[in-house]
């Protein structure tokens, strides 16, 4: 330990050494005017989609309420723009998920919704009232509604907050950008947390191939209100994909999260930075989750940037505002290249969970012709779920649902380790998720 960083307390097993393409990481986030009309979709969320509360016809502002539910795992939908519902129908997401989407045409003064002040907060209830109130889902990707995640009980046994900061997805510079641009919203962010919550120790991983960052966290670390020195930041290695939900934990504490179990199950909870950082923006200005940051990179991108967009915006305008295409795309991916989605258009509405835009041309959008598998094992060295994804594979083709059920599939976090490493070229990724999608279907038979 230097300087109060720590080093990560286990290495864990797996992963691969991936080309960083960090190519926006000097850019700070340029904002973008809001765009003619947002399309806000009822669920950007893991867990029940909301309802809308506004119908055709209604004029709304920013940081209204315009869809919710009573279901606890979800987080309510707040309009990006003011301006008035001109339609409320059903859309298809990226994913290819049908959704009811709110249509908002935006009138240019970008009002703001008179409940958009800061909340008033004495108590741990309170404060969880609040988070759950401002629409937060995890940043980093996941959608994982935050209020959930930090609603344990006082007794639960969870004691320690470890902070994602790893961003070790290629191309992604958002969360860098966040350590960088915006520490004070992080610094009360995490005493925030502490305050309310009550974690004994709070841990932020980087990895350490940001300096830059790891100096200003470092900072934050070291902040007077960290009494009893309860928060410290940690360096891990350079390794995709160091910042999953579970190597962090272990990587940062050293407990082990068993095959089905989260890691408040071994007294954690795990939190993006961006997300952090939300919590204190929000507790100070009251402005709900409208707006996210996103990296446009690629080599199809004509001037590749770090913006902020209000959420609903669609991928055509954001890519506009980065100079359009400079030659046809091949592919274009919301998200990292690993764990991202590939889409077929460009007309799609970003969502609060989305981190990147990436776009690439033919020269870079290039597949491995399949072969047979040559039983080299790179697939299995590589997977830090300790899972066999060749067998796996041959177990889906084959539909043999009997035989899945001993492979342990469902912990399988789809990162893309074991498709990136083979040299037969094998779509192990899309054979992970018809196992999985197997295996739930047989269990919805019982």
């Amino acid at each position: 330990m230097a300087n109060g960083i720590l080093h990560a307390v286990k290495q864990v097993r797996g992963g691969v050494m991936v080309s960083h393409h960090k190519n926006t990481k000097d850019m700070p986030v340029e904002r973008i005017s809001a765009p003619s009309q947002v399309v806000l979709p009822m669920q950007q969320h893991i867990g029940a989609p909301c309802q809308p509360i506004v119908s055709v016809g209604d004029t709304v502002e920013v940081g209204q309420k315009i869809g919710d539910t009573d279901a606890f795992v979800s987080a309510p939908i707040h309009s990006s723009v003011s301006g008035k519902v001109t339609a409320i129908k059903e859309i298809k997401t990226a994913t290819g998920m049908p959704v009811t989407a709110v249509f908002v045409e935006n009138d240019g003064e970008m009002r703001l919704h008179e409940s958009v002040k800061p909340p008033v907060i004495n108590s741990r209830e309170e404060f969880l009232k609040a988070i759950r109130e401002s629409g937060l889902v995890g940043l980093g990707g996941a959608g994982f509604p935050t209020h959930v995640k930090l609603a344990f009980k006082p007794d639960a046994g969870i004691d320690t907050l470890v902070i994602n900061a790893a961003e070790c997805e290629p191309y992604i510079t958002v969360d860098y950008r966040e350590c960088i641009d915006n520490s004070r919203n992080i610094l009360a962010g995490v005493y925030e947390l502490q305050k309310y919550l009550g974690f004994e120790q709070i841990v932020i991983a980087v990895e350490d191939n940001k300096p830059d960052a790891i100096k200003i966290l470092n900072e934050i670390a070291h902040d007077e209100r960290d009494i009893g020195d309860k928060v410290k930041v940690m360096t891990l290695k350079s390794k995709y994909p160091q910042g999953a939900e579970k190597m962090m934990v272990q990587s940062a504490t050293g407990r082990k999260v068993p095959p089905g179990k989260l890691p408040a199950d071994v007294g954690c909870v795990v939190m993006n930075v961006g997300s952090v950082g939300f919590v204190g923006r929000f507790l100070r200005t009251g402005r709900p989750l409208v707006s996210r940051s996103l990296t446009v990179d690629g080599s199809a991108i004509a001037n590749p940037k770090n913006v902020r967009v209000p959420v609903g915006t669609s991928l055509q305008d954001i890519i506009d505002f980065c100079g359009g295409f400079r030659e046809e795309p091949a592919k274009i991916i919301t998200g990292g290249p690993m764990m991202g989605v590939a889409v077929i258009g460009t007309e799609y509405p970003v969502l609060k969970q989305n981190n990147a835009i990436l776009a690439f041309t033919k020269k870079e959008n290039v597949y491995k012709k399949e072969r047979d598998c040559i039983r080299c094992g790179r697939c299995a060295n590589v997977c830090p779920m300790s899972l066999m994804p060749t067998l796996i594979d041959r177990f889906a083709l084959a539909r043999d649902v009997e035989s899945l059920k001993g492979t342990g599939v469902m912990v399988c976090m789809e990162c893309g380790s074991c498709a990136y490493s083979c040299p037969a070229g094998k779509p192990l990724v899309q054979s992970m998720r018809e196992a999985k999608a197997l295996l739930r279907e047989e269990a919805k038979k019982k």
